[in-house]
């Protein structure tokens, strides 16, 4: 059969592959169709989903599938390209994938790739740093070490909401939000962000409190989906667990831990920005327009003139339209 027609319905054919009197068996099908997720490149997009979709509507028809519709959500991941181009042997701009795992590591690739962009993006070779991936992880390694060194573990952290525990809870809320909705460059960023103020902590004289623990081993268990290999040791041989960092329980964060204090309202005056303020997190409307419009550097720019409209996204941006 036409490439094409095999695979406008293999995803049904693979939940009963024994199946010798029938083409699929429809409890099979019941159970695990439609697929929640598809993930596949922009050239699937025209011709493979379009077949697919159109066999699955027929078979609808025909009353041997439940369901009008195969994937309910796709996503079309980039290509990694070279110097602007598709890699090519022809055009001499090929990566050799072996060796820079071989000059590397996985993690380190792994980790690489995930922070280069957006998953719809290209993401180009040539514009990429595995080095800056190295450092980077090799400032974790050195402050989980340190922390589990100079912290007990078994000790809850203290009530008390300071800096780093606040920056743990927050960037578990915002890790966890990031990988649920495919965003690994911005995860990765968060996790960056949490290991400069560990770093921190552990450069400080003294024995470490349970505040630091906690943000070492939750910096671990996010980073666990990224680089397994790194946070499989980190979390066995030097946090001392007995059971694997990928058996463990996703971390939890506390909602009144997580919650910012302030926030940087963003002022544009016919969308440029003229002015940067620090407003309380829940800051209302009426209160972010009022701070908007009487700061110097916006009313520099109106020159005394009324603003046409002013948009207001609390407690983020302001964005003052003139009549020009």
């Amino acid at each position: 059969m036409d490439t094409f027609v095999d695979s406008s319905w293999y995803f049904l054919r693979y939940l009963s592959p024994r199946a010798s009197d029938v083409p699929f068996e429809r409890s099979a099908v019941d159970r695990w169709m439609p697929v929640q997720h598809y993930t596949g490149g922009i050239n699937h997009a025209i011709l493979h989903l379009m077949y697919a979709r159109f066999f699955t509507k027929a078979l609808f028809d025909l009353g041997l599938v439940g369901f009008t519709e195969p994937f309910l959500q796709l996503l079309n991941q980039g290509m990694v390209i070279m110097q602007g181009s598709a890699m090519s042997k022809s055009r001499g701009n090929l990566v050799v994938f072996a060796e820079e795992l071989e000059r590397h590591g996985a993690d380190v690739i792994r980790v690489t790739m995930l922070f280069a962009g957006r998953v719809e993006d290209d993401v180009d070779w040539a514009t990429m740093s595995a080095f800056g991936t190295q450092k980077w992880l090799g400032r974790v390694w050195r402050a989980v070490n340190v922390a589990a060194s100079r912290s007990a573990a078994g000790i809850a952290p203290s009530g008390a909401a300071s800096g780093l525990r606040r920056l743990t809870h927050r960037t578990i809320q915002g890790v966890t939000a990031d990988l649920e909705h495919i965003r690994y460059n911005t995860a990765v960023s968060k996790l960056m962000v949490l290991t400069n103020d560990l770093v921190k902590a552990v450069d400080a004289l003294g024995e470490l409190g349970a505040d630091v623990r906690e943000a070492a081993e939750s910096l671990v268990l996010l980073l666990a989906p990224m680089a397994p290999h790194l946070a499989e040791e980190l979390w066995r041989e030097v946090l001392g667990h007995d059971s694997s960092v990928h058996r463990s329980a996703w971390p939890t964060f506390d909602a009144d831990l997580s919650r910012e204090d302030d926030a940087t309202l963003i002022v544009q005056v016919d969308g440029k920005v003229r002015d940067r303020i620090t407003v309380p997190a829940g800051a209302t409307e009426d209160e972010c327009r009022e701070l908007a419009l009487g700061s110097e550097r916006v009313r520099r720019f109106l020159d005394g003139a009324e603003p046409a409209a002013v948009v207001v996204r609390p407690p983020r941006l302001v964005n003052v339209v003139t009549r020009r």
